[in-house]
């Protein structure tokens, strides 16, 4: 008997840069062969990619192949209400320009297609949005003035670094005045299946700004990169288009489409009778059948409503309405259409929380939630920190912040509600639905209540635990949270 061992000894290959759909179809080959990857790159090298795509990923439907092949864009210039829809995918990888460490004064902001056809209308809303803006430099200034008074520099602290975080503080504060329009960046590193998914969302979206992105991103793809870096190298650049498989096939999800025009119209039918009411800015829903769950977030994702309000309504009607309301807005769903992202019943932890727009935006980062943005409602209101009070700046974030809504509201009576959303400062509330598990009820809970963050989501991670410890004492002792009267004022 020979000694021999067949097998070849372990190795770790790493590989150079590659456009993403060879990238992708040499790591499929590989997969489905027993060849070492250096044969799966020459194949590729010597065979069509586009082909490959075409055939087994939108003929055949081998959507895994697609996690293979990773594209990096930049969104530049964007409104702040755009880049919210770009990133709001669970399986994103990216980072958006913070509102917290840099000044906006000077960035302008975004007229939306649906304002730009009107003078008047685009001469109202200008006017509104330079007003935001320079109460918001107003504010930062108040702000920065009083917090000197307040924290004098510490003698063992460099005059940069004192600068530097209370100026930080004061965009804390100011930045409840930048309204959505506020232009804004990212970037972002995702697979070509996560691109396919965010283009065909983006090409449905209620937004013209948001639609045209989407169309930009296959342009993009179907083009050769950005060849910077390798002419900052010397190395010659790259002509080949970057996913032009991908830039051809992709179409727009109208099944989400259909689903968000269903809800609305369900809930404006099954729930015209009740009327919002106060209640708590956290509230976690008590446990209760998927079922139940499934028809009332339809139902929430197409209203205004509290989510305990919505549950009370389902869970007195029959079996028999709760499937219709189910299969009247899933009714259009196809062969190959996904179960948008309201379906996932089952979460232990439901929490409905109501804040800040931007608050939430650093809450909409918790991508393990699974997360239901309400449509902003023109009746929801401001929410201002408490320290504003202190600080002295209430009367200007108010009188700022009412003058906006003014005409925000006048701008949806004469373009529609989605161009009004343009004109809402980040203190306006918005109302979410978040579904987590208990590990990330802890994470949320530890990182966003820490001392380093931002008064609005620190007073909701707080509450979040503090609701936690009434419904589930013995998993609440695993939760460590900091309470937001605990504060280190001059770290970030």
């Amino acid at each position: 008997m020979s000694d021999e061992n067949p097998c070849r000894p372990a190795r770790v290959v790493a590989l150079p840069p590659m456009a993403p759909e060879p990238q992708a179809y040499a790591l499929a080959r590989y997969s489905r062969s027993s060849d070492p990857i250096e044969e799966s790159l020459r194949w590729v090298n010597a065979h069509s990619s586009e082909k490959f795509w075409e055939r087994f990923y939108f003929d055949y439907g081998h959507a895994s192949i697609a996690d293979l092949g990773h594209v990096a864009l930049c969104f530049e210039n964007v409104s702040e209400l755009a880049a919210l829809e770009i990133l709001d995918e669970q399986s994103w990888d990216g980072q958006a320009k913070s509102t917290r460490y840099q000044d906006f004064a000077s960035s302008g902001f975004v007229v939306p297609q649906e304002v730009s056809g009107s003078p008047d209308l685009t001469e109202l809303y200008s006017r509104t949005a330079r007003k935001l803006i320079e109460a918001y430099t107003g504010v930062h200034q108040q702000t920065l003035k009083a917090l000197q008074e307040r924290l004098p520099r510490p003698d063992d602290m460099k005059e940069a670094d004192y600068e530097r975080n209370l100026a930080a503080r004061a965009f804390d504060m100011s930045r409840y005045l930048l309204p959505l329009a506020t232009p804004t960046s990212l970037g972002q590193v995702v697979s070509i299946r996560t691109l396919e998914k965010q283009i065909a969302r983006l090409l449905v979206s209620d937004h013209a700004e948001v639609r045209q992105l989407a169309k930009d991103i296959q342009a993009a793809c179907s083009g050769p990169p950005d060849g910077t870096w390798l002419e900052m190298r010397n190395q010659p650049p790259e002509t080949a288009p970057l996913a032009p498989t991908l830039a051809r096939h992709c179409r727009p999800n109208e099944f989400l489409r259909s689903f968000r025009q269903l809800s609305r119209s369900l809930a404006d039918r099954y729930l015209k009778n009740l009327q919002a009411t106060g209640g708590p800015d956290v509230h976690l829903i008590r446990p209760h059948s998927p079922e139940a769950e499934l028809a009332s977030t339809i139902l929430y994702s197409g209203s205004n409503l509290p989510y305990a309000k919505i549950l009370g309504k389902i869970e007195s009607s029959t079996v028999e309405e709760r499937q219709w309301i189910i299969s009247e807005a899933l009714g259009d769903r196809g062969p190959h259409d996904e179960l948008p992202r309201e379906t996932r019943a089952g979460q232990r932890f439901l929490f409905d929380i109501s804040m800040d727009i931007g608050g939430w935006r650093d809450l909409h980062r918790h991508r393990r939630c699974d997360q239901t943005l309400q449509t902003p409602d023109l009746l929801a209101g401001p929410q201002f920190p408490e320290e504003a009070a202190s600080l002295g700046v209430i009367p200007s974030l108010e009188g700022a912040y009412a003058e906006a809504l003014e005409a925000a509201r006048h701008v949806a009576e004469e373009a529609g509600p989605q161009a009004a959303q343009y004109l809402l400062p980040f203190a306006h509330r918005v109302r979410c639905l978040f579904k987590m598990d208990l590990a990330e009820v802890d994470y949320l809970c530890r990182l966003r209540s820490g001392t380093k963050g931002h008064p609005s989501y620190r007073k909701v991670a707080w509450e979040m635990a503090e609701a936690m410890k009434i419904a589930e004492p013995t998993l609440a002792s695993l939760i460590e949270a900091t309470p937001p009267w605990v504060e280190d004022p001059l770290k970030r």
